[in-house]
């Protein structure tokens, strides 16, 4: 679905994968060729608002590693993102766009995330909480991990 956006470019809105098959694939690295897909994945992200707090590339399709984050008034955007650190695991339920139901799983309170930004500038950054495990989340889609 195409949409005019506010600063007049197109806006791409894809489809959400269900398929468990191409879900389950692992993510490629995500290069500057990449970039304008990354953008379809915050579209994608904006449109599902009411419904959806973060969102993998591959749960649009494409096999790559982004992840996007819906922080309230902005979006954070992780290419290549990779947990070093977990600390304080504690049982969460979580639903997902791709699958029906709430799952069980095990998430961690603090994690550290390697990763770059749309600039492809490299970050390390040390998240808490329900933004952890968001992360946490989207980084298992990349890993073909679905809860």
């Amino acid at each position: 679905m195409d949409l005019a956006g506010s600063d007049g470019q197109q806006e791409m809105i894809r489809a959400i994968a269900k398929d468990p098959l191409s879900l389950s694939k692992k993510a490629a690295p995500v290069g500057k060729e990449d970039l304008a897909d990354v953008q379809d994945l915050i579209d994608t992200l904006r449109s599902h608002q009411n419904e959806c707090v973060g969102m993998a590339m591959n749960m649009i399709g494409i096999a790559k590693a982004a992840i996007a984050i819906d922080a309230g008034n902005m979006v954070i955007v992780m290419l290549n993102p990779k947990i070093l650190k977990r600390k304080d695991p504690y049982q969460a339920k979580e639903g997902c766009l791709c699958l029906r139901g709430i799952k069980e799983t095990v998430r961690y309170r603090e994690i550290t995330v390697s990763y770059q930004d749309l600039s492809l500038q490299k970050h390390t950054k040390a998240f808490q909480g329900y933004t952890a495990e968001i992360i946490q989340h989207e980084c298992d889609h990349l890993a073909g991990i679905l809860i």
